[in-house]
């Protein structure tokens, strides 16, 4: 077989070797861990992973953008129930939510999103903040 030309350029990332960075949420006086992954500059997606603490809930909010959270260890707790590792939850764009760690246990997720990310909080919902580790 002939190799195409027209070739897929593929970006690897070692995300084991990522460091993990603090994540302050000022709107509600928080801080979460997150190793930004990937950001496409074509779509604005981006890929994190992200650290809830035990006992932790990001309390109600928003996005301007829908995103997803595979599960990798500890449970997803959400306004609608709760999720264990292997499990991947989708938020539809717009709507409000609250989700984050067990009472317990931290749980750490793959977070995904379908355009650039911003969250908004009831707290302050004239507001929208874009989420970097800048």
């Amino acid at each position: 077989m002939t190799i195409p030309t027209n070739l897929v350029s593929v970006t690897g990332v070692d995300a084991a070797r990522l460091p993990w960075s603090a994540f302050p949420i000022p709107q509600i006086d928080a801080e979460i861990s997150i190793k930004p992954v990937f950001d496409d500059p074509d779509t604005g997606m981006q890929v994190m992973m992200l650290r809830y603490p035990a006992g932790f809930t990001n309390v109600w909010h928003t996005h301007p953008c829908a995103h997803g959270m595979y599960v990798l260890d500890g449970v997803l707790k959400t306004h609608e129930g709760e999720y264990g590792p292997g499990s991947f939850v989708w938020f539809s764009e717009g709507g409000w939510m609250e989700h984050g760690a067990t009472e317990d246990v931290d749980v750490t997720c793959l977070f995904v999103t379908n355009k650039p990310f911003a969250i908004r909080y009831e707290v302050d919902a004239e507001h929208c903040y874009p989420m970097s580790s800048d």
